[in-house]
């Protein structure tokens, strides 16, 4: 289980980026102050820092060189949106730079990417009575291997990854078919009649109503 600290001072902002990540599978700890943050990475093994820029006692950009060290990679979350504050962060060594206020989808989405960038992502998800190998895009329930299409499998994905949580079709289709969604449901639903019927997750995958679905993993029904 990838470990990642997050260091932000507004206490509400980082109780929902812990509660996010945590239910995505995470393992999350918090500091509010760059001080605290670099006490943190000197003890602990991080596979990724979520930084804002302006702390209190040591700030984003000189927690960053400290991170950079350790080679640990680091996205700045950050109210500081203007170019020449990501491009300083980006030419410090930022890997990623996401801009508050944002969608926690987003900041789901661009935390697996950098994982994936520096190889640190979970390859074995166990889950649901499903063996999945996210490398080789391999999909097992009770040792068989599900013939699932390549959009079936980006699905499932994104479902086992954001458990618990309502996604909007037009959500799940710009994730899934990265282009805008243009209001034609039916290619969601079929996908999502089709994932659910080969995997056998018919009492997983909830429709909600007037917004889309939702994955309830076996453990919590």
């Amino acid at each position: 289980m990838n470990k990642i600290l997050v260091v932000e001072d507004e206490e509400a902002i980082a109780a929902l980026i812990r509660m996010n990540l945590i239910k995505a599978g995470y393992q999350c700890d918090i500091a509010y102050d760059g001080a605290s943050g670099a006490d943190k990475m000197s003890e602990n093994n991080y596979d990724l820092c979520l930084f804002d820029i302006m702390l209190p006692e040591i700030n984003g950009y000189e927690l960053l060189s400290y991170a950079k060290s350790l080679d640990i990679p680091v996205i700045f979350v950050t109210a500081k949106g203007e170019t020449l504050d990501k491009v300083k962060g980006l030419k410090l060594g930022a890997d990623d730079y996401i801009t508050k206020p944002f969608e926690v989808l987003e900041l789901l989405a661009r935390v697996e990417n950098v994982l994936r960038r520096f190889n640190k992502t979970d390859k074995f998800i166990k889950i649901s009575g499903l063996d999945i190998d996210t490398v080789a895009r391999i999909v097992k329930k009770d040792g068989k291997i599900l013939k699932l299409t390549y959009k079936e499998f980006d699905l499932l994905l994104l479902f086992v990854r954001n458990p618990g949580t309502a996604l909007y079709r037009e959500t799940i289709y710009e994730h899934v078919w990265d282009s805008e969604y243009m209001g034609d449901s039916r290619t969601v639903d079929l996908h999502v009649q089709r994932l659910r019927k080969k995997a056998g997750l018919e009492k997983n995958i909830e429709s909600v109503y007037k917004i889309g679905y939702r994955f309830v993993p076996e453990e919590s029904i």
